[in-house]
């Protein structure tokens, strides 16, 4: 069976805030890339619930973060197409980041990001 595997590397600050993100993949070679930010959401198979982990560095801005967000959740849109082609699921998923799109350019232009 063939394996592989993902390394995250995380710098803490005095007050164990992420100060850096670093990441790499045995298949993606040697080459260390760096992160902003960093959500992973795991299915536990023992208590059939959703195990999750959000860091983000001090120095992400926040509407950087709306965008991260919004782009999760449309990634999260194509993976439920494909994964159980329920399109109407997917659908509402991309009608969202439509919505929260809308909702942060409004935000931008009155200033408020």
């Amino acid at each position: 069976m063939k394996k592989s595997e993902i390394y995250f590397s995380i710098a803490l600050d005095d007050n164990r805030i992420p100060e850096a993100i670093s990441w790499r993949a045995t298949d993606a070679g040697e080459k260390i890339h760096f992160a902003k930010a960093i959500n992973i959401s795991l299915w536990d198979r023992d208590e059939a619930g959703t195990m999750k982990i959000d860091l983000w560095t001090k120095d992400m801005p926040v509407d950087e973060m709306k965008y991260f967000y919004v782009d999760t959740i449309g990634a999260m849109a194509q993976s439920v197409a494909t994964a159980t082609s329920d399109n109407v699921m997917a659908q509402k998923m991309r009608a969202l980041c439509e919505d929260l799109m809308k909702h942060i350019e409004e935000q931008q232009q009155k200033g408020n990001a």
